[in-house]
């Protein structure tokens, strides 16, 4: 379930830590907390595979600080996906 934006947001968590937190072959501790947070919001999204992109969601699911922090990450991390995960960009930036 919802497997497809599991592995767009780990991937954009993980850019954000390697450019960030200089993590290499991994995430650090508060990285790896976001990843396991966003990953458990995604288990439970009513939407299931027809979610939308979370900006256009009309149910927030994240706690404030969490998303805060992964709007942070997202606007780092989206325009470096054209480079690093380029088909999974396009994919992602032209969902409902």
């Amino acid at each position: 379930m919802n497997d497809g934006e599991k592995n767009t947001v780990s991937k954009m968590i993980r850019i954000y830590c390697r450019a960030k937190h200089k993590q290499r072959g991994g995430l650090c501790p508060e990285c790896k907390q976001l990843e396991s947070y966003a990953h458990q919001r995604l288990e439970y999204c009513p939407y299931k595979e027809n979610k939308p992109a979370c900006e256009k969601c009309a149910i927030h699911c994240y706690k404030n600080e969490y998303k805060e922090i992964i709007k942070i990450v997202m606007r780092f991390s989206g325009p470096r996906m054209l480079f690093y995960h380029p088909a999974e960009a396009i994919r992602h930036f032209t969902r409902k």
